[in-house]
């Protein structure tokens, strides 16, 4: 083999080395992504007749480590969840006191002691006036 011919197998061993390399690098960069994205546990509408809901989490309860929800249709007031995990123990109360307009969006809400399996997400509120109509909540989770 000439020098030619060499110098030509080993660049192009080189680029396919750094293409692979690169290929991997975008794949793990997307998993990432995918891991810090927000999953849809479920949905509750407000009613003026109510002051609390419940979504219950659809096994098999993965594990989660933060929370948020939006309030679409119409504004809502709330005022606390009540966070049951899967596993042993007493619920988390979490206070949220806060107005969420119109497709608005809460705090993301850390929860105690890093991942865990939820059972049910307990929502306490008020709506705000019947002629704004039920307020829609969508409670959502990230692993």
């Amino acid at each position: 083999m000439n020098k030619n011919n060499l110098l030509t197998s080993l660049s192009f061993l080189l680029l396919i080395a750094v293409i692979t390399m690169a290929h991997a690098y975008k794949s793990n960069d997307k998993s990432d992504r995918v891991m810090d994205s927000w999953r849809l546990l479920g949905s509750v509408s407000a009613g003026h007749n109510g002051d609390h809901d419940v979504i219950h989490v659809d096994g098999p309860h993965d594990t989660y480590r933060k929370l948020k929800f939006k309030v679409t249709k119409s504004p809502l007031n709330m005022h606390r969840m009540v966070v049951t995990y899967d596993d042993k123990g007493a619920p988390e109360n979490i206070d949220v006191r806060n107005e969420i307009p119109k497709d608005g969006e809460s705090r993301v809400i850390d929860l105690k002691g890093g991942k865990r399996k939820l059972r049910s997400v307990e929502f306490w509120f008020d709506t705000k006036g019947i002629l704004n109509g039920k307020a829609e909540v969508t409670l959502f989770g990230m692993k």
